[in-house]
């Protein structure tokens, strides 16, 4: 297959010259970032010393002093910060929120007209800051200090105003930002966001925070259909095909062809499901006398079964595991009593298949 070729604003071919510039230049981005976030991790591990200047606490005590103080919160997280600081600030606050930190972005000057009396006793405030002197944020920590709220800070300066202010000041290491003219933040904004990841991640660990858990955060979108359990999409109660063993071939039959499931469950007289029965097994049993023979007789007394906490796309590999793939599963409790019944087509409208 012949690729297209690159072409100017003239429709002449791209020099290909400035085509590896460019990649070369992308490059080089992406590697000073990344020896941005390096240094980042070098300075969470990096040990006290006895010479740190005075004041100015490691990164790693730092950081496990915030996660202590939001992992006991009483209110929010507040975060807040201005320009590219508060892009990122609003992408953290947005991870915060949706592994189980309760918080909320609030932007500087919206609170200095007003948006202050949303910060209330027992929240706790992080604002971003690279230079830690943006005259904005003065507001929030004033307000932050009067009423004695904990006040975080992320900051690349140890000595500017905010990071004095702050409670606890995270301290990101000095790296070259990546434009050639060191100016525009891009390696101080990935480490702003590394470390908010690093943050929202280990208070979702301190917290036990599960994959249903997340669920219940993200019902929509593809995440959302990847984190469905089976008992969101099972069909139950009287939609289920259920007999007993002792019903002649003629009622499976017709007990199958109303359900419309191809598929037909057979229960013990304590309720626990003890075979099943498939077009597959009656095909193969057409030569029998319809009303003497019974469902014990054809049934297969070790189905294949899920759980109705079972995730749907676990439930579609059980379905698909076999040489020849099943297209209805039994859901059973803890006791063996069925609860419901899936088919492969309640996957397909879920989007799990």
């Amino acid at each position: 297959m012949t690729q297209p070729a690159f072409h100017d604003d003239a429709g002449a071919p791209a020099d290909e010259a400035r085509i590896q510039s460019d990649i070369t230049a992308a490059c080089r981005v992406l590697a000073r970032e990344s020896d941005g976030l390096a240094r980042l991790a070098a300075a969470l591990r990096a040990p006290a010393v006895s010479d740190e200047p005075e004041g100015i606490t490691p990164l790693g005590t730092a950081f496990a002093r915030a996660v202590d103080a939001f992992s006991t919160l009483a209110g929010r997280v507040i975060v807040t910060g201005i320009g590219k600081s508060g892009h990122v600030g609003r992408k953290i606050q947005s991870t915060l929120a949706s592994t189980g930190t309760p918080s909320v972005f609030v932007h500087p000057s919206e609170a200095s007209h007003g948006d202050l009396g949303m910060i209330q006793r027992g929240d706790a405030v992080l604002a971003l800051s690279n230079s830690g002197e943006t005259a904005e944020l003065a507001d929030i920590v004033a307000h932050a200090r009067r009423y004695g709220l904990l006040l975080a800070a992320i900051t690349a300066t140890p000595d500017s105003t905010l990071a004095r202010a702050a409670d606890i000041a995270l301290i990101v290491p000095k790296a070259p930002e990546a434009c050639p003219m060191g100016l525009a933040p891009t390696t101080s904004t990935t480490m702003q966001m590394a470390l908010g990841d690093a943050l929202a991640v280990v208070l979702l660990e301190r917290r036990n925070f599960s994959a249903t858990d997340f669920g219940v955060f993200h019902p929509g979108g593809r995440l959302g259909t990847r984190l469905r359990r089976v008992s969101d999409l099972m069909h139950r109660g009287a939609a289920m095909p259920l007999g007993t063993p002792d019903i002649a071939m003629r009622q499976v039959i017709m007990e199958m062809t109303r359900k419309a499931f191809g598929c037909i469950g057979v229960v013990a007289p304590d309720g626990r499901l003890r075979g099943l029965i498939t077009d597959g097994d009656l095909r193969r049993a057409l030569d029998r006398d319809l009303d003497s023979t019974l469902a014990a007789d054809i049934m297969n007394p070790t189905p294949l079964t899920t759980g109705p906490d079972v995730l749907a796309a676990e439930a579609l590999r059980l379905m698909n595991a076999r040489a020849r793939p099943i297209t209805s599963l039994f859901v059973v409790d803890a006791a063996g009593l069925p609860v419901g019944i899936l088919h492969i087509h309640d996957l397909l409208r879920a989007g799990v298949a």
